[in-house]
């Protein structure tokens, strides 16, 4: 067993955490509540629901072009959490749109580049693809008449960057990965696909849904066109997240819907755009969603974003090392020591459905998820109906695993018995 203990204090959990205050740490029926479900959606800390209340009882008002305090007040806070998304990034405060998440800001990107591409066109993306990344260019595809490929996997579930050599070529307009599976927890070669996707002039899109806020992201360092990411996952509200882009390639695109203060100025023939990032925000945007994701910015540059990486590299080691030993449950993921990896875990018992397991797990008070991970392209490619996965946060520790482990025993007991 790996000896290296997390470095996260285990009492940040109860401090921060509302679901996890209770001192017995159970849910409402009782039982022990260990939540592995982070990849899916990570757990919101006090002082993300303090900004969005004070919001909602102090200031609850729309933001720009109000001559009044509130409204002023809205805007600055609206405006900062743009500024503090920036940060993070080390992006521009103009390069940075809000959206509901990861799927839209993919969406955004999607809907506009695809009519520029037709037929002798390419698309490559990974196997891996969430489904937000995946269905997206296929259905694009369809109707413009372009390629989408798809890069493979080795035996170790790392992507094959050999492969990708041979599919990234002159006929590429695109390469869209993520940065993290959130299937597998593999970690894929980005600076690799973005110097395959420069060499042939194709634009360069990263799903950082698994990895903003859990590790350090540098937009400019990685060179990508646009990044996406949700917020939910980083310790922030739902329905917000953020699309990066630089600031070239969002000049160069139109806006992604019509309305409300995108504009500067409307005629009854036509209409003039308004400057970034409000040319892609129409509407009255989610105001204490991106307050609530300035905070979790906050909290998780508090802690230190290599701290959380740290911590979840080690949970996840640890769990390796403590399910590699129950019989006739295999890994599916990198599970080689040397081997850059998510803090996600996925696995099958020989002869259980995921879905059983997942349900026993639950019935215990280890809440993990059985499924395809909106990632079906890859179960059907490994010949699985699913995994279970569990997934980890800044809040968990040796406990949870512990639990993890003995659930499964306790499955596996039950379903075979």
């Amino acid at each position: 067993m790996n000896e290296q203990k997390p470095i996260i204090a285990v009492g940040l959990a109860s401090q921060e955490f509302p679901m996890l205050q209770d001192v017995a740490c159970r849910d409402r029926n009782g039982r022990p509540f260990h939540y592995l479900d982070s990849a899916a959606s990570a757990l919101t800390p006090e002082s993300v629901l303090r900004a969005m209340d004070g919001y909602y009882r102090q200031y609850r008002c729309n933001v720009h072009r109000g001559m009044y305090d509130e409204s002023a007040r809205a805007t600055e806070e609206y405006e900062t959490a743009r500024a503090k998304v920036a940060g993070l990034l080390n992006a521009t405060s103009e390069e940075i749109i809000f959206t509901r998440g990861a799927t839209e800001s993919l969406n955004l990107v999607a809907y506009k580049i695809a009519p520029q591409l037709g037929p002798g066109d390419e698309v490559v993306i990974s196997i891996m693809e969430h489904h937000a990344n995946l269905v997206t260019w296929q259905q694009f595809a369809k109707q413009y008449g372009f390629k989408v490929k798809f890069i493979s996997l080795k035996d170790d579930f790392t992507l094959d960057i050999e492969e990708a050599r041979r599919l990234i070529g002159p006929q590429t307009k695109v390469v869209s990965v993520m940065q993290i599976s959130n299937a597998l927890g593999t970690v894929l070669p980005l600076t690799e696909l973005r110097n395959l996707a420069r060499q042939n002039g194709a634009l360069f899109v990263v799903d950082a849904a698994q990895s903003i806020g859990h590790r350090p992201v540098d937009v400019k360092a990685m060179d990508c066109d646009f990044l996406a990411f949700s917020g939910h996952k980083m310790y922030g509200p739902t329905g917000i997240g953020a699309l990066y882009g630089k600031r070239e390639q969002l000049n160069a695109l139109n806006p992604f819907l019509y309305g409300g203060d995108m504009i500067l100025e409307v005629t009854e023939e036509d209409s003039k755009w308004n400057e970034l990032p409000h040319k892609f925000e129409a509407g009255t945007p989610n105001i204490a969603g991106a307050i609530g994701l300035g905070a979790a910015v906050d909290f998780v540059t508090s802690i230190g974003v290599e701290n959380i990486e740290k911590h979840e590299r080690t949970l996840a080691r640890e769990a390796l090392n403590r399910l590699t030993t129950v019989p006739g449950l295999k890994i599916y993921g990198p599970s080689d020591e040397g081997l850059d990896r998510g803090g996600v875990v996925s696995f099958n018992v020989e002869g259980i459905h995921p879905h059983d397991m997942t349900d026993i797990l639950g019935g215990e008070g280890v809440c993990t998820r059985g499924g395809h991970h909106c990632a079906m392209p890859l179960m059907r490619r490994l010949g699985l109906p699913g995994t279970t996965r569990a997934s980890f946060g800044l809040y968990n520790c040796e406990k949870d695993i512990e639990a993890l482990h003995s659930a499964i025993l306790k499955a596996i007991k039950t379903l075979k018995a």
